[in-house]
């Protein structure tokens, strides 16, 4: 499982020019207003604008579309049955079958609102070197112990997959069929799942005591980022005029 969220963060388009602490600010403060939008009419400028955004930071497609499935098969999960039981105003009926507004409408609503933050998000941490990222994280006064957290998760995820694969290979081996549903398979799975489980947590406590020995914990220097030039303000300050607009919309109503 390779996330390589900086794949292309040698790219020099304008959102990859943008210095990291103030597209923090700017890009999380769009982020925190699409979370807060309820009305239907504002998510198609949502859709434009993080449509121009993705497009500023000269980011492919294939890079969205693959950080997508993921995050994509559990948002399905969970919004795929609100259309039928949420809501009482019926929109299509089949027999014992219904559709209802409410429903379908609060699917539009959240699968809008996820593709829309995800695509920032992509944007805000594709753009920029993960360190770097962090770093300006660290100097916007966010608590060390989260940006460590965050680094962490973000290295061992890829050290999960890659254990993940590898007992997958060894029960293949062994006979396991992934495609065959049984309870016997779903043994195996619940086994697999608690043996990753496990395993992790046993690395992780190897890992933080091997940080302790190397000195976690004691106050360090860190390496200063660049400075915030004008083109970086200007970018800045539209983005947050921005969240400015959609916050308002919403609570004046459209």
């Amino acid at each position: 499982m390779k996330l390589a969220l900086d794949r292309y963060a040698h790219l020099n388009s304008l959102i990859h020019q943008w210095e990291q602490r103030s597209k923090l600010v700017g890009l999380l403060s769009l982020i925190f207003a699409f979370s807060f939008v309820e009305t239907l009419p504002l998510l198609p400028f949502m859709v434009v604008v993080t449509g121009i955004l993705y497009r500023l930071s000269e980011l492919p497609f294939n890079f969205w579309l693959s950080r997508l499935r993921y995050p994509g098969f559990f948002i399905v999960v969970i919004v795929i049955f609100l259309p039928f039981f949420a809501g009482d105003t019926p929109l299509w009926e089949w027999g014992g079958l219904k559709i209802m507004q409410e429903g379908g409408e609060a699917v539009i609503l959240i699968v809008t609102r996820f593709l829309c933050i995800l695509t920032v998000s992509l944007v805000l941490f594709g753009t920029a070197p993960f360190p770097t990222s962090l770093q300006a994280m660290r100097s916007l006064g966010i608590p060390s112990e989260l940006v460590d957290m965050a680094l962490l998760a973000y290295r061992y995820l890829e050290e999960l997959g890659e254990t993940r694969v590898r007992m997958q290979r060894a029960m293949q081996l062994r006979g396991f069929q992934s495609t065959r549903f049984s309870r016997r398979q779903l043994n195996l799975l619940a086994g697999l799942t608690g043996s990753l489980l496990v395993r992790s947590y046993d690395r992780s406590k190897r890992v933080y005591q091997a940080m302790l020995l190397r000195g976690y914990g004691q106050v360090t220097s860190h390496k200063s980022l660049q400075q915030c030039d004008r083109q970086s303000l200007v970018l800045t300050g539209l983005f947050v005029v921005i969240s400015l607009i959609f916050f308002w919309f919403e609570i004046v109503g459209m």
